[in-house]
C-alpha cells in the first residue's frame, strides 16, 4: 500500500492526506512546485509555510537546505519535533513563501520513513481548514477537502495524537513556538 501511495504522490501536482507521525496532514512532494502551490491554495496559506518532513538530513540538503543549520539541530530527531531553520535560498521561495525560514522534521514512524525514502521530502500541513480543528479521522479530512485532494490514506483514529512541537533556536536558546507531542521545559530541555 505504501508503494501505491508513493507512486500516487510522484504524479505531477499530486496532494494527499496521510497520517504523519503526529496528526493527519495534507502532503505534497516538496520538490514539486505545482503540488506545493496546490497544497497552499487548499489550506489558504499565504505567508505561513508548512513543515518539511524527510527521511534524513541528506534528503533535506539535496532539496537545498544548508548543512550547517541541519547539523546544529539534528539531536532533536527522529521524532515529533519540528525546528524552524533559516532558508534564504531564492530557489526555495515557493516553499518558504518569503519567510526565509522553514520548519523541518525527521519523523521516527517506520511507515512514514519508508514512504519518505520513496518520495523524498514532503511538505505537510495539518488536515483542516483555517481555525478548524485538525482532522483525527480520514472521514473528517474528506469532509474538509472532498475531491480537492487526490489521495486519502486511512491511518485510523488519531484523536489521541498531538501535533508536533515547534521550536526555533535563537542565540543558543530554544524558543517554543508550539508545545505539542514533545514537551520542552522553560530551560529548553526535552522533558
Amino acid at each position: 500500500m505504501l508503494k501505491s501511495l508513493a507512486d500516487d504522490l510522484k504524479k505531477p501536482a499530486a496532494i494527499a492526506v496521510i497520517p504523519t507521525d503526529t496528526v493527519y496532514g495534507v502532503v505534497a512532494r516538496a520538490a514539486d512546485q505545482e503540488a506545493v502551490a496546490r497544497l497552499y491554495a487548499l489550506k489558504h496559506r499565504q505567508g505561513k509555510p508548512g513543515t518539511l518532513v524527510a527521511a534524513s538530513l541528506e534528503q533535506l540538503e539535496a532539496l537545498g537546505l544548508k548543512h550547517r543549520y541541519l547539523k546544529a539541530v539534528e539531536q532533536f530527531w527522529p521524532g515529533p519535533l519540528s525546528v524552524i531553520i533559516p532558508c534564504a535560498d531564492p530557489a526555495l521561495a515557493y516553499l518558504h513563501q518569503g519567510k526565509m525560514s522553514l520548519a523541518v522534521r525527521i519523523p521516527a514512524k517506520p511507515e512514514l520513513q519508508e514512504l519518505l525514502q520513496e518520495t523524498g521530502p514532503l511538505l505537510t500541513s495539518s488536515a483542516n481548514h483555517p481555525s478548524e480543528p485538525p482532522a483525527t479521522t480520514i472521514q473528517q479530512a474528506k469532509d474538509y477537502f472532498g475531491n480537492e485532494v487526490d489521495v486519502y490514506f486511512d491511518g485510523g483514529d488519531l484523536s489521541e495524537h498531538k501535533p508536533s512541537t515547534i521550536i526555533r533556536i535563537v542565540d543558543d536558546a530554544i524558543e517554543i513556538i508550539r508545545q505539542g507531542a514533545v514537551f520542552i521545559d522553560e530551560e529548553g530541555h526535552l522533558a
